[in-house]
């Protein structure tokens, strides 16, 4: 009988390594953790200060432990009521149907242009990168969406003119390029499936972590967005969170420049226009629904946006 030859096993000396590998975690935890107050910092003094007294403020400047606490500059935002409820759920609305809009057109262009055999795959690709380099212009766009498309005081010119970006299909487009196999989709068109079958039960499912990549961002950009509500949108019912917050930041600047502010309307804010907190608690309103929805969000999107990064 022949004699298996073994290999001795490999022995690492435990001891030496164990400190410089707990040294090494420790630097990096410490340093990780200075990043992450270093980043927090700004968002804790946003709060901070929405909550401050403007005198206090005015006198000592910003501070993450202020002399005088005060409603003033959170009231003067939550004062609308009515109108502030009516632009968040406009701004809810748009998010929510501009996002899933957004990523169902963008998610069956990049399918389509990822597929090897379709004709058109060239042109739509060429056409994609189209408006990466030339850009018709504000005014142009305003005219096509007012005069042509009739969309004046109408929210779909909040939600299409975002729709689609070039960057975020090319990112889908990578993912079912590198991360969902070719020969699943040709099993499933053996199997008699066509084009829309196949992206609707097969690919769609699988781009679960790109899609919420993408949508995350897209949703932000709608979120943030107030150029095309004050370009196309009067309506004070169709106006978005983020326009009515810029109105309000213009009513105090009105204030603050106007000498003939009656008194009653500086004893009504406290004796000082809340310039500072005001800002802050704009800030606040803006930033926090955001806040709430990104730990939900985390780990898809950065597996979104590195899985396929590497093929193999």
């Amino acid at each position: 009988m022949e004699k298996t030859a073994t290999v001795a096993p490999i022995k690492y000396n435990h001891k030496r390594l164990a400190p410089k590998v707990i040294a090494g975690q420790t630097i990096l935890t410490i340093l990780i953790t200075l990043f992450t107050v270093f980043c927090f910092a700004p968002v804790l003094l946003t709060f901070i200060s929405a909550f401050t007294d403007e005198m206090t403020i005015n006198q000592n400047g910003f501070s993450f432990w202020p002399e005088k606490w005060s409603m003033v500059g959170m009231n003067s935002v939550l004062k609308y009521g009515n109108k502030l409820f009516t632009s968040y759920m406009v701004t809810i609305f748009v998010t929510v149907f501009g996002t899933l809009f957004g990523l169902l057109v963008m998610s069956m262009y990049a399918y389509s242009i990822s597929r090897k055999g379709f004709v058109l795959s060239g042109f739509l690709s060429l056409f994609l990168l189209i408006p990466m380099l030339f850009n018709g212009g504000q005014l142009s766009g305003y005219m096509i969406f007012t005069r042509y498309y009739g969309l004046k005081n109408n929210l779909l010119a909040l939600i299409l003119p975002l729709c689609m970006t070039t960057m975020n299909v090319i990112i889908l487009r990578t993912y079912i390029a590198n991360s969902i196999p070719g020969e699943l989709m040709e099993a499933a068109k053996i199997d008699g499936a066509g084009d829309y079958r196949t992206f609707f039960q097969i690919t769609l499912p699988l781009m679960k972590p790109s899609l919420a990549a993408v949508g995350f961002m897209l949703a932000t950009t709608y979120w943030n967005d107030w150029q095309n509500a004050l370009l196309y949108i009067s309506d004070d019912k169709l106006k978005p969170l983020q326009l009515l917050l810029v109105n309000i930041q213009k009513n105090i600047s009105f204030l603050l420049n106007n000498t003939n502010v009656p008194a009653s309307v500086r004893a009504a804010m406290g004796g000082a226009i809340p310039q500072y907190s005001a800002t802050m608690a704009t800030v606040l309103v803006v930033i926090g629904p955001i806040m709430v929805v990104y730990p939900f969000f985390q780990k898809y999107f950065i597996k979104g946006l590195t899985v396929g990064s590497v093929k193999g």
